[in-house]
């Protein structure tokens, strides 16, 4: 019987972030895996408690045997947030350049994993051999340090995965993309291309970081109060320009957010920005004029602990902000977070402080292709296939359309879960389901999305809670008024609540006796049916609702 040559992506198509895929080759019993990437999602407020989803691993737990190595293009979390989560249950050999490498350690440090024996750095442009994948790191340009595609070859023929990635001409930081190496890699022949479909929709090319250094040093000339400049504490390059953009201008600089001093550590130990001026600390910030200082914060997104919410609501311990200080958002707004970002900005600007972001100045460049982009991509490589992924269906969809104007012979649609057989075929397309979905970090727990404990937390958040004591005496009987307890209800007067809850609970009671266990269970169900219908009638709200009975 014949090899085949797999790909399955269990995370990243038809959604941006949580990127996982697995490459497969062997007889169709017996494959050999590898995978690529291992991200997460942050969750939204539609999961209270949730902070993290990450694709389910069900499929290749399972095969785990047969999986030969975790490969990793680059350090965002949307690529190896999940990995000290999911690691464990996998046991496998993880590969990376040397940044990604220092911030998967610091990943593992955190929850007392001792990954040295696990964990190989391979240098930029350098390879990996996981027989039968022979695998070749491709420099490319991103909006963090060292971002890679993967050649992959195999016995079946050539698979580039991109990645994510630009066509950045001065990066500033970091190495060009290798168009070189692409072009003979194309040369040579590309069976297929995983591809990043993210800014499809985006005409023209994504721009240089050293556009936006520019700009940004032209911006920060005019303005003559404080400073503060909020981007993705990842870009490194973004970093570098705001500490050249200081030392310009005449100012002083402090980093604000432990992903900020977190990135520069890193950054600084793998041998980048090496001359800049060094930061001082935000506490003796306060010692300097207010225009001879800029902080570089993280929060950028609105998020409700960073750096800039808390300095806008004038809680941070260090940083002040005043009447006419300016604040720089250096970053992409992302779909889904524009009301609260939209909120904080009209804050800053009721409070007398000036707001430039990427809709009034050219403050920031995207880190994914454009249409120009993919062209020069496409050009280069000329693979037989392309699969998009890295993006919503619809931006897949278009990444189709694409490739077609790109006259890209064969273009294959998928979605998580969905195994494509590549070799032996007439065309690759998809030919089987894997097990697929995700799993929510609960705490520091993995949980299902249909499980108790999730379901529990949405009908606390949208219903409230009430709890009934309830004293039982040695013969069964009901013993004085129970005790109530009830939060998160639209009460507006609370005794007569109460009073009518216990009559309610009263008119149950009295048709009782708790004499055994069926009794007892029996009780709480009908106390548990009265509470919530009377909750429902006097405030509209069926509260989660607990029984406790008590024996005296």
């Amino acid at each position: 019987m014949k090899e085949e040559l797999l790909f399955c992506p269990l995370g990243g198509s038809g959604e941006i972030g949580m990127n996982m895929n697995l490459f497969g080759y062997g007889q169709p019993s017996n494959h050999k895996w590898i995978m690529v990437d291992i991200g997460v999602t942050f969750a939204d407020d539609t999961i209270p408690g949730v902070d993290l989803i990450y694709p389910d691993p069900g499929f290749i737990v399972e095969r785990k045997d047969n999986l030969l190595g975790i490969v990793l293009t680059h350090a965002h979390e949307d690529h190896i947030g999940a990995i000290a989560h999911i690691w464990p249950k996998l046991k496998c050999k993880i590969f990376a350049t040397p940044f990604t490498a220092l911030l998967i350690r610091e990943k593992f440090r955190e929850k007392h994993i001792d990954i040295t024996n696990d964990l190989q750095i391979v240098e930029l442009n350098g390879n990996v051999s996981l027989d039968p994948f022979e695998i070749e790191y491709i420099t490319l340009t991103h909006s963090i340090l060292e971002p890679n595609g993967l050649k992959i070859k195999t016995p079946a023929g050539v698979i580039l995965h991109t990645g994510d990635w630009k066509v950045d001409p001065n990066p500033l930081i970091g190495d060009n993309i290798n168009e070189k190496r692409l072009k003979e890699i194309g040369e040579e022949g590309v069976l297929a291309m995983i591809c990043d479909s993210t800014n499809v929709f985006s005409a023209g090319r994504s721009g240089s970081e050293l556009d936006v250094r520019k700009n940004l040093l032209n911006v920060m000339s005019r303005l003559k109060k404080r400073i503060i400049i909020t981007s993705f504490a990842s870009n490194v390059a973004r970093m570098e320009t705001a500490f050249y953009c200081a030392e310009k201008t005449g100012r002083q600089i402090a980093l604000v957010g432990r992903s900020m001093h977190r990135i520069y550590k890193a950054a600084r130990q793998c041998g980048y920005l090496k001359n800049i001026i060094e930061p001082i600390d935000p506490r003796d910030a306060k010692n300097f004029a207010r225009e001879k200082i800029v902080y570089l914060c993280t929060g950028s997104q609105g998020e409700p602990m960073g750096a800039m919410m808390r300095i806008s609501s004038y809680i941070h311990p260090d940083v002040l902000i005043e009447k006419g200080d300016a604040v720089i958002f250096s970053s992409k707004i992302i779909p889904g977070n524009e009301k609260k970002l939209y909120k904080l900005h009209n804050q800053l600007v009721k409070d007398g402080i000036e707001v430039i972001s990427e809709e009034t100045e050219f403050v920031h460049v995207s880190g994914h292709p454009n249409r120009e982009d993919l062209k020069d991509m496409y050009q280069w490589v000329k693979p037989n296939c392309v699969i998009p992924v890295h993006g919503e269906h619809r931006h897949m969809i278009e990444h189709i359309n694409f490739a077609k104007e790109m006259q890209v012979p064969n273009q294959v649609q998928v979605e998580n879960g969905d195994i494509v057989k590549l070799f032996p075929c007439e065309k690759p397309e998809v030919y089987d389901k894997a097990p697929s979905g995700r799993l929510y970090l609960d705490g520091s727990v993995s949980v299902d999305p249909e499980s108790q404990s999730i379901k529990d937390r949405k009908n606390l958040s949208a219903n409230g809670y009430l709890e009934v004591t309830i004293m039982i005496t040695p013969k069964g009987n009901i013993h004085n008024n129970p005790i109530l307890s009830f939060r998160g209800l639209p009460v507006n007067d609370i005794d007569d609540f109460v009073y009518g809850l216990e009559e309610a609970i009263e008119k149950i009671s009295k048709t009782f006796k708790i004499g055994n266990k069926q009794q007892e269970h029996n009780f709480i169900d009908a106390l548990k049916i009265a509470c919530k219908k009377y909750s429902k009638d006097i405030t509209g709200k069926k509260p989660f609702t607990n029984i406790n009975l008590i024996r005296i």
